[in-house]
């Protein structure tokens, strides 16, 4: 497979390479490309360069390109999601998953492509008409995480693609391979050189400056942490660059004591479980009304403790390991703190030696607002249970918060549902559901955990400007 640059169309290699590890075993894959700052400027020219022809190109055959593109990531999925679990851990029944709903994005984004509307209207005095147009924004930068290397790509390269922008994409130093993959699917697929450009790097801030900097570069969709995406706000204020930010989130989980138990659990799973909890929308803090508490902790605490852990390779395999040792020592120090603070472990909770980099599934009760994980993303398998008794109580507390991506809410009965769903503040609710991601859907937070929505029937418009055209009769 490709482990080199992929600029206008061919594949360039640099005299730096990056190592790729298997946190499975801390064992180096291979490595990578390493592209200093003049690669990014060329990646962007290319992108700048085959601009106005694909803008040019027709709708229907963006479209083609695209379903192609998604036909041939299904066809691929098993050496992807090898690819997948062998660069990020996740287990392979989860990487399958993962690849489908990728592909979902090219479909879903295919069809939009087709669909771009405007305007046409007499002007309310008379005299003119005002035609409204969608037009491309131009040569984007997306910068994908690495806890979803491939999902993460399409559902930024579909949308750009679709509305007849080019791009330059930096995946995160993890996890290169995923996104190197889909660079060559995409070639194969009939996206012309220069559309799609993807550069990996181990020092993000010397590439991607230069290129925000540069005039040529007319939007930036980033998904990554809040205090990163701060920072490329800043950065990008300089030229007023169009920005999308998926950020991080801090997501409420509320069962009230009318749920159906075994859906809540199952959903908590879902919602907590994800890519090993390494997910912007993994249950952070879970609220549990106080008389279903004790039983909601034993049951969910009975089902991660047997969940088998290990590489994500083995068959029947759930927990795999986390993302790299700085993420089990971030994960087990906040254990610790909500330990100290009077939080009780029902399992799991104790560090495990190498080789690898794994956490076991954790479930903790009684865990205080103050503990650290009540105010900063856990990501990894640790169920943080706290009760609550009033629903006007735990809708405080779950807004108290400067993030607001998700949050998920169980109860049986209808109005309330409704109403803790609207008084929430977040950008996407869960009812009874722990899994809302969905191509079909926009995707996004509010407060601190993003600008912008990716997906759904406003994920293309994030690449397209509004035009108005007075036309004087």
């Amino acid at each position: 497979m490709p482990t080199d640059l992929f600029i206008g169309g061919q594949w360039r290699d640099t005299s730096a390479r990056l190592p790729v590890i298997d946190p499975a075993t801390g064992q180096t894959l291979c490595t990578v490309a390493d592209a200093a700052p003049a690669d990014g400027l060329d990646a962007l020219a290319a992108a700048a360069g085959a601009q106005a022809e694909w803008a040019a190109t027709s709708a229907r055959a963006r479209s083609e390109i695209l379903m192609r593109a998604h036909r041939l990531l299904l066809e691929d999925t098993e050496r992807l999601a090898l690819i997948m679990t062998l660069e990020m851990g996740k287990p392979l029944g989860e990487a399958r998953g993962e690849i489908a709903y990728a592909a979902e994005f090219f479909r879903w984004f295919a069809e939009e492509a087709v669909r771009l509307d405007g305007g046409y209207m007499p002007a309310p005095a008379g005299g003119s008409r005002f035609l409204v147009a969608k037009q491309p924004v131009g040569p984007s930068l997306l910068i994908t995480p690495w806890n979803f290397p491939m999902a993460m790509g399409t559902r930024k390269i579909g949308p750009a693609l679709a509305a007849g922008c080019t791009c330059v994409v930096k995946p995160a130093e993890q996890t290169p391979l995923s996104m190197l993959a889909l660079a060559e699917i995409l070639h194969r697929a009939g996206v012309p050189a220069g559309v799609v450009n993807v550069v990996t790097t181990t020092d993000p801030r010397a590439l991607m400056t230069p290129m925000i900097d540069d005039p040529r570069s007319r939007k930036l969709s980033f998904t990554g942490s809040t205090a990163v995406g701060k920072l490329l706000l800043e950065q990008c204020a300089r030229t007023v660059m169009r920005t999308s930010m998926e950020l991080g989130g801090n997501a409420p989980f509320i069962v009230f004591d009318d749920a159906d138990l075994d859906e809540a659990i199952e959903g908590a799973i879902a919602a907590k479980m994800r890519n090993i909890g390494q997910a912007c929308t993994a249950a952070n803090r879970i609220f549990v009304q106080r008389a279903t508490a004790p039983e909601f902790g034993r049951r969910l605490a009975e089902r991660l403790a047997a969940m088998p852990m290990g590489p994500g390779t083995e068959p029947g395999v759930v927990v795999g390991p986390l993302i790299d040792a700085d993420a089990v020592a971030k994960v087990h120090r906040l254990v610790a703190d909500a330990c100290a603070r009077g939080a009780t472990v029902l399992t799991g909770g104790s560090e495990i030696p190498g080789p690898g980099t794994f956490y076991p599934a954790t479930v903790l009760t009684g865990v205080p607002d103050d503990a650290q994980m009540c105010h900063t993303e856990i990501f990894g398998p640790v169920a943080a249970i706290t009760e609550f008794d009033t629903e006007a109580e735990v809708i405080a507390r779950a807004n108290d918060t400067p993030y607001g991506l998700v949050g998920y809410v169980f109860t049986e009965n209808l109005r309330r549902g409704l109403r803790v769903c609207e008084a929430l503040e977040t950008g996407m609710v869960g009812l009874n559901q722990g899994v809302v991601s969905n191509p079909a859907a926009p995707f996004g937070g509010v407060k601190e955990s993003g600008l912008g929505r990716e997906g759904g029937l406003t994920g293309i418009d994030e690449f397209l400007e509004t035009k108005y055209i007075g036309v004087k009769l």
